[in-house]
C-alpha cells in the first residue's frame, strides 16, 4: 500500500504523488517523473530540505549542518521516509519544479581563465539541439551538474550569468585541491573540449514579487549564483534596494571586481562590501567574514530584509543564526550550502 505525498511550494502550487513503504520522498517523486530541486541526494548539502505540516516519518542520517537551525519539523527529502501520507512545505516557487526529467545537454568549452588564487571561471557553450536550439534556459540562482563522461566525474556548479540565446554558461569554480574535476581544469581542459550538462536544477533564487530590500551574502565561489540574481536585477531593472557582502580569506582570492563595478554602474541602489578575514595591513575594506559584516548591518528597528545566502555549510548556518537573532523571517532567508 502506497502512501499520498502532498507537496506545496512557497507560492502556493501543490503536487500530489503516491511513495512506497521504504521509499523517500525525493526518489517517490522522481518515479512520479517530478523532479524537485537537490543536489548531493546523500544528506550533505541540505539542497533538498522542506518543512513536514503533517504525518509521520522517519528522518534518516544526515549532515549537521544540511538542516536550518530551530526548525523542528525541517526536513531532508532525500531522507525523509513516510511511514503514512505526508504533507509538506517547500521553501521555492513551482517553477524550480520539473514535471520530467533534467534536462541533459552537449556542450564545449568557450574561454577558462583563473581570475584568483585557486578559481578559475568558465565559459561553456551550449551545443544546439532539436528541443532548445541553442537557448540556454534557467532561473538565476540554479545550478548545472557538468559530466566528464570518459573519467566519470560529475560535480554541480552554480550559474552566473542568466538566460540567453546564444547557449553561454558561465561559472565561478574553486579548484580544489585532489578533485578530480578541479585536476582536469587545471591541468588538461582546453577550448573544444566537450562536457556534459545535466540542468538547469536547484531551487535557490529571488523571492517573486518581493518588494523588500535584498541582501545577499557569498563567500568565495558561493559569489557565482548571486551574480546572477543581480544581473537579473539589473536586465529587469528592479530598483530593491540591495546589498552585497562578499566574503574571502586573503585578498588574492577576491575576483569578479570589475563585474561588481559594472552591477554598481547598473544598479545606483546597490551597495558592496568586500569583506577579508585575513586582511593585510591597509585593506581598506571589512575585517572579518561577511556574515560578520551582516550581523552589524543588521540593526535593530531597520528594514528587515529579504536574505540570499550562498557558501560553505558552516557559514550559512552561521548566517542564519544571525537572520535568527534579527527576527528576520524564515521565509524571508533563502540559502544554499556548497556540498562538501
Amino acid at each position: 500500500m502506497s502512501y499520498r505525498i502532498e507537496l506545496t511550494t512557497r507560492d502556493g502550487h501543490a503536487f500530489g504523488f503516491a511513495c512506497e513503504p521504504g521509499q523517500d520522498v525525493l526518489a517517490a517523486a522522481a518515479a512520479a517523473d517530478i523532479t524537485l530541486p537537490s543536489q548531493c541526494r546523500r544528506g550533505s548539502c541540505g539542497a533538498c530540505h522542506a518543512t513536514v505540516t503533517e504525518g509521520a516519518y522517519t528522518l534518516g542520517a544526515h549532515g549537521a549542518d544540511a538542516l536550518p537551525l530551530g526548525e523542528a519539523q525541517a526536513v531532508l527529502l532525500c531522507r525523509t521516509t513516510p511511514s503514512g501520507d505526508l504533507r509538506v512545505a517547500v521553501p521555492y516557487d513551482h517553477t524550480k519544479v520539473l514535471l520530467q526529467p533534467v534536462a541533459v545537454r552537449a556542450a564545449r568549452i568557450a574561454a577558462l581563465e583563473t581570475i584568483a588564487d585557486d578559481t578559475c571561471r568558465l565559459e561553456l557553450q551550449l551545443e544546439p539541439d532539436d528541443i532548445n536550439g541553442s537557448a540556454a534556459e534557467f532561473e538565476a540562482g540554479q545550478f548545472v551538474e557538468l559530466a566528464l563522461p570518459e573519467l566519470g566525474v560529475r560535480r554541480p556548479f552554480s550559474l552566473a550569468n542568466t538566460s540567453n540565446w546564444e547557449g553561454r554558461l558561465e561559472f565561478l569554480i574553486r579548484l580544489r585541491h585532489g578533485g578530480e574535476f578541479s585536476a582536469y581544469l587545471r591541468e588538461r581542459a582546453r577550448p573544444g573540449d566537450a562536457l556534459t550538462v545535466h540542468g538547469p536544477q536547484g531551487g535557490f533564487g529571488l523571492i517573486a514579487d518581493s518588494l523588500r530590500p535584498r541582501w545577499f551574502v557569498a563567500g568565495g565561489t558561493g559569489l557565482a549564483p548571486v551574480l546572477s540574481m543581480l544581473r537579473r536585477m539589473a536586465e529587469y531593472q528592479e530598483m530593491n534596494d540591495a546589498r552585497l557582502f562578499f566574503g574571502v580569506n586573503r585578498e588574492s582570492e577576491l575576483f569578479m571586481l570589475g563585474e561588481l563595478d559594472a552591477l554598481r554602474a547598473a544598479l545606483p541602489q546597490l551597495r558592496v562590501e568586500l569583506c577579508v578575514r585575513e586582511a593585510a595591513h591597509g585593506w581598506q575594506g571589512s575585517h572579518g567574514t561577511p556574515v560578520d559584516a551582516l550581523a552589524a548591518a543588521l540593526a535593530p528597528g531597520g528594514a528587515v530584509p529579504d536574505l540570499y545566502v550562498c557558501g560553505p555549510p558552516a557559514m550559512v548556518s552561521a548566517a542564519q543564526a544571525v537572520a535568527a537573532q534579527a527576527r528576520v523571517p524564515s521565509v524571508q532567508f533563502v540559502s544554499e550550502r556548497f556540498a562538501v
